[in-house]
């Protein structure tokens, strides 16, 4: 169970880390579309969100320095993910909206199997 979470886990950081870094430097091809849908402030919070997010999948992890920061960013991610498929329903793009469903069911199964099934160990005190 342990190494399923751990491939969940990378498997969001990285698809965080590439929407993120999207949403902060945009190619200039679809910058100007992502404009019209977004006010370019949004993007840059929810950039710096993504990635941060990604960070707090994995590093606290890694390190098992405050391991359950991996349950709460899973948790804070979810939030993102239910708003983004409310956008995209909205907007009638229902391959988002499903491809954001797949991601906010690994979140959470992530955020609850960390927080009550396998936690991660804190490393010992020296």
């Amino acid at each position: 169970m342990n190494i399923v979470l751990w491939i969940l886990q990378v498997l969001l950081a990285a698809a965080f880390v590439a929407h993120g870094w999207l949403l902060l430097a945009p190619p200039p091809e679809i910058a100007e579309q992502m404009n019209a849908s977004l006010p370019r402030w949004f993007q840059l919070f929810l950039g710096v969100a993504e990635v941060l997010a990604a960070v707090g999948l994995t590093l606290p992890g890694v390190t098992r320095i405050k391991p359950w920061l991996v349950s709460w960013a899973a948790a804070g991610i979810m939030v993102v993910i239910v708003s983004a498929t409310i956008l995209h329903v909205v907007r009638n793009e229902i391959s988002s909206a499903a491809i954001t469903l797949v991601l906010l069911g690994m979140a959470t199964f992530v955020a609850y199997a960390r927080h009550s099934i396998v936690p991660i160990q804190s490393r010992p005190a020296v």
